[in-house]
């Protein structure tokens, strides 16, 4: 079957407000594809990379951005076997989101077990998974050991403290201020990090050592980087791991490698789109572990904010301004 629908269309990178809103139609989905009607797909700040053409994936033009939506299943290409017409599903695709409807590839699409909506996947989508991949793969986070979280309040950060303590580990969150403690020991945090104490170089380090024996942090999950991340290496434990997410306080900071050295430390980074490309066994682990958990309500997908899809330029620009309260959700048109 094919369909038209309302979409976000880029003709040319540039301001975000200069996509167009117009119809599209979508072919049959083709070998390893489903169609899905879209019922949310969140807004993130990739997506204004993607706008502006300076993000690392980007399609021939013109085409519809939005990764992470999740909607019911159309019609599925005629070698799928895993997905039928009426499943609920959660697609993490690169790209198509910002429409009614969309075509995605069935290896990056995960059915929804009885308990999670699918504006609850939506919520979860890039930040749940950022966050397992995270911890449990580049940061091989064990049993018995302590994880810092930096950028607790902020998607990743909020899905990092609650994955690590539904595995039954020792969480640490950085806060900017004590203001924001209530906020993540409701996630699950066992103890918080003061930022806005004095001379954070020291302060930091001798936080994370008082809540962990002298020991320090086995692994360190880092959206942040800056002067955060600087004074965070000061804290890790010998043979700890440092994963970085990204550089939310603006400046991308640099490591003296002889410190590595003297503590027996691993610095690495993550980019979650190579996972699915690359490890697609490893994500579908990833999203059972977490659509599960969510469906136990073991963990939360925690607030969001809805838009109109005609309104993507204001949903974005209140996302980067830090005005929208919770997960930023775009909503398609019905007819």
């Amino acid at each position: 079957m094919s369909i038209t629908t309302k979409a976000v269309v880029i003709d040319d990178f540039g301001p975000i407000e200069a996509a167009d809103f117009r119809d599209v139609t979508l072919a049959e989905p083709g070998a390893g594809e489903l169609l899905i009607e879209v019922d949310f797909v969140p807004a993130n700040f990739v997506d204004t990379l993607v706008f502006t053409g300076k993000y690392q994936f980007l399609p021939e033009r013109p085409f519809t951005p939005g990764k992470g939506p999740a909607g019911t299943v159309l019609a599925v290409g005629p070698d799928v076997t895993d997905f039928a017409p009426g499943d609920r599903v959660l697609a993490m695709a690169e790209s198509g989101g910002y429409a009614g409807a969309a075509i995605v590839p069935a290896i990056t699409a995960y059915k929804l077990p009885d308990g999670v909506s699918c504006e609850d996947a939506a919520v979860l989508s890039l930040a749940f998974d950022t966050a397992w991949v995270s911890l449990f793969e580049r940061g091989r986070l064990a049993d018995g050991e302590t994880v810092l979280v930096l950028g607790a309040t902020g998607a990743v950060g909020n899905a990092a403290i609650q994955l690590a303590r539904a595995r039954g580990v020792k969480v640490l969150a950085a806060v900017s201020s004590p203001d924001r403690a209530a906020e993540v020991m409701e996630a699950g945090a066992n103890g918080i990090v003061d930022l806005s104490q004095p001379d954070l170089r020291n302060s930091f380090r001798e936080q994370v050592f008082a809540q962990t024996g002298g020991k320090g942090a086995d692994v360190v999950i880092d959206p942040v980087g800056g002067d955060v991340f600087d004074a965070a290496l000061r804290t890790v434990a010998w043979r700890g791991r440092v994963v970085v997410v990204g550089f939310a306080a603006g400046r991308i900071p640099e490591v003296k490698a002889n410190y590595l050295m003297l503590k027996n430390m691993e610095v690495s980074g993550i980019q979650v789109s190579d996972y699915r490309k690359r490890m697609p066994e490893l994500m579908q682990d990833a999203f059972t572990e977490i659509l599960s958990l969510a469906a136990e309500g073991r963990i939360k997908a925690g607030s969001r904010v809805h838009y109109p899809l005609k309104d993507w330029a204001t949903a974005l620009d209140d996302l980067l301004s830090r005005k929208a309260r919770g997960r930023v959700l775009l909503v398609p048109p019905r007819d």
